[in-house]
């Protein structure tokens, strides 16, 4: 096998430079020459991936964020609103897990570079944005539809990231679908409409009764009416 096969994607050669870098001089202190030094590669060749000295520290948001918009455009009236954007919240934690040394290195940067912290606010509010975006749609009949849409979402990011940061404070150890999986938990029992169970088999459903009664008949007669129907039946 020849040597250039076994070479990483420039893409990623560009990511895991900057990253060793970050980790051995400091973020501030790395500039994008020192990375495509490193990387053995030209500056038009950083700037054909990344925008900026940030997007290299989150190379696969914007994937994740098409993902999320084409995993709710598919979206059909069967299913149930809150639990689909539960389910979308899960694509960043899936993308996340896939390579958990990485996301702990970016952690433990983003927690020491105030500048890279407000980008990740801006990638969050983007998630949160497609997420009420769906959701005002699904609720534009609803009273009160576009606040409802707006909280939920809000409330979906929060509990995925809570889950997600206390995963990454334990070095990506433990089971991190379960730990969001029971923060998601709380959104879908608080938001959510949960499925109506059938009857027991022992149990007969209610009975319903219709009675077509005269326009400006006496109450009494309704009435009337109402318990022969009963007793009739």
């Amino acid at each position: 096998m020849s040597s250039s096969s076994t070479k990483p994607p420039m893409r990623d050669a560009l990511v895991a430079a900057a990253f060793r870098l970050f980790l051995e001089r400091g973020y501030e202190q790395t500039t994008v020459d020192d990375i495509v030094t490193l990387a053995g590669v030209g500056r038009r060749s950083f700037f054909r991936y990344f925008p900026s000295k940030e997007d290299v520290v989150f190379p696969d948001h914007e994937r994740c964020l098409a993902d999320m918009t084409a995993f709710l455009a598919a979206s059909g009236e069967e299913h149930e609103p809150v639990r689909r954007v539960c389910d979308a919240a899960r694509l960043v934690l899936r993308m996340y897990a896939e390579n958990p040394t990485f996301s702990v290195q970016r952690y433990r940067l983003t927690k020491k570079v105030p500048g890279l912290r407000a980008y990740e606010l801006s990638v969050v509010w983007r998630y949160e944005r497609a997420l009420a975006e769906y959701l005002r749609e699904r609720f534009a009949g609803r009273r009160d539809g576009t606040l409802q849409a707006d909280v939920i979402a809000a409330a979906v990011v929060a509990a995925h990231n809570n889950a997600l940061r206390s995963w990454l404070r334990s070095d990506g150890q433990g089971d991190a679908s379960a730990a969001v999986d029971h923060a998601l938990g709380y959104v879908q029992s608080a938001f959510g409409v949960a499925p109506v169970p059938p009857p027991a088999r022992d149990e007969q459903p209610d009975d319903v009764v219709v009675v077509v009664s005269r326009r400006g008949a006496p109450l009494w007669r309704v009435v009337q009416e109402i318990e022969a129907t009963l007793q009739h039946g």
